[in-house]
This record gives C-alpha cells, structure tokens and sequence, in this order.
C-alpha cells in the first residue's frame, strides 16, 4: 500500500515554529518555463519559486533563453529573481534546445556532482548531487529527472542505487526530482522505497487537474521528514504542466518526528 502524507504535519503550521536547522526543501518540473497556456513566462515560474518559501529547490527541465541576442539558462534568470544560489547539471543538446537538471539554494554548498544518467539513445538525463550544510549538519541531496520508458527508468534507478549504497547510512540523504513512475508498485518506486524508505505521494501532474504522483521526495533517515504537500496556487496551476512539492526536513533532529504537534490529514 503506497505511503500517503496522512502521516505528516501540516506544513503551515510547522513552516513557522521551526528553525534554520531544518531544511525547507522543493522539487520542480518548470516545463522551461512554459506553462499551460503555451506562453513562456520566466518571472512567473520565479514567482511560483518565491511562493514556495524553500530555502533549497531542485529543479527539472530548466531550458535556455535568448537574452540580447546571447543564449543563457534560464536558471541564471531564476537565481537572479529569487536570491539563491544556482548549481547546474548537465546541459544537454536536443533539436529544440538545451535542457537539464539544477539546484537553487540558500544554503552552503560544501561539494557538487554530476552523474550522467542517460540511456541507450533515449533522450538525455542526468542527476545533481550536492552537499549541502544545514547548521553544521551535512545533507546529501541528490536532484534527477527519470525517462518516460520504464526500462530507461529501471537502469537510471540502477545507477542511482549504486550511488546510494555509497553513502554512509549515518549521512543524511534527500533525493528528490521528477520520478515519471505512472504506476505505485512499479520496481522503479519499489527499489527507492527498498533503500530510502516510502517517499509521500500527491498528485502533482497535470498541474490543471492533478491525477498522477511524479514528483517525489525521499529522505533517509525516514523520520526527519516532517511535512510533505504540493503546492497550489494560481500561479503554479499554470506556470508549467507540473505542480511543484515541498518538503520540510530535520537533520539534526532523530527523534523530530516525537515533537512535531498533530494535525489533521487534509481532506
């Protein structure tokens, strides 16, 4: 039975009692900034990122954009708008643009890297993997789009694996992104929820009329985690085909779970 959020707080009501030692993180398809209404609109994508009120956002499919007659990321615009920190991933080259993974961040980052996760001759991916410093604790965060076939996503979440079991068990690990897993039982989910623990599911795609749970955050150890939601605003319903996720994590903490005060699942 797939893990829901019932479990966890409300993230209104922990976002203000708690402290910079826990980590306010997001995961966000941007579409390249163009949202449900064909129109490409950097600052609304930024606005929706303001909204989210995360000192950390991973971000997926984040294009480039012609500026004076020079081709940037888009990712240079959104940490200019937002005040964060900008990591990017691998970009990689298709027919219709440049694309990739990246990482906005208030935090410090202690280390960065890349793992090209690319398959066969599908169409590019890739994973970031950073270490972040949350007062004083290192977190490991790892940011990753998967492909849309489930034998491309069998062998990304293979090479992901092997990463994993790298990292010490005592280290904490927040891996988040765009899974593209349709299915609840499928073995991409199944093998991440083996190692890392049941990742919370909402529905986050289509944005308009959420129906299926792409967007997913993982954490180890599994009750650091302590609140878990899609956002939803006017805005993110139609910044991009996606709805962003945010977590609230607390790494420092091992028996943070026993503190956070009760509030009824959402209905």
């Amino acid at each position: 039975m797939p893990f829901t959020t019932s479990g966890l707080a409300s993230w209104r009501n922990l976002d203000h009692v708690l402290g910079d030692d826990c980590l306010r993180i997001s995961s966000y398809n941007i579409h390249r900034c163009v949202g449900r209404d064909r129109c490409l609109d950097i600052e609304r994508v930024a606005r929706v990122i303001r909204e989210l009120d995360c000192d950390t956002v991973g971000l997926q499919e984040v294009g480039s954009v012609s500026v004076r007659g020079e081709d940037s990321m888009q990712l240079d615009f959104l940490a200019a708008e937002t005040g964060m920190t900008a990591i990017a991933g691998h970009t990689f080259i298709r027919h219709d643009g440049s694309f990739g993974n990246a990482l906005l961040t208030r935090r410090p980052v202690l280390a960065v890297r890349r793992h090209d996760l690319s398959y066969l001759k599908r169409e590019p991916r890739g994973a970031i993997d950073v270490d972040l410093d949350i007062a004083g604790k290192i977190v490991r965060v790892i940011v990753t789009h998967l492909g849309l076939r489930p034998a491309e996503r069998r062998f990304q979440v293979r090479q992901m694996l092997k990463v994993l079991h790298d990292i010490p068990p005592e280290r904490p690990v927040v891996v988040l992104g765009d899974i593209n897993e349709w299915l609840p039982l499928g073995r991409p989910l199944r093998w991440m929820h083996g190692l890392l623990g049941h990742a919370p599911a909402e529905r986050s795609f289509p944005s308009g009329l959420p129906l299926f749970a792409l967007d997913r955050v993982w954490v180890r150890p599994r009750h650091t985690l302590l609140a878990f939601e899609s956002h939803r605003s006017p805005a993110s319903r139609i910044a991009s085909d996606h709805l962003p996720v945010r977590a609230i994590v607390a790494p420092a903490a091992p028996e943070a779970r026993s503190h956070v005060p009760h509030v009824p699942p959402r209905r």
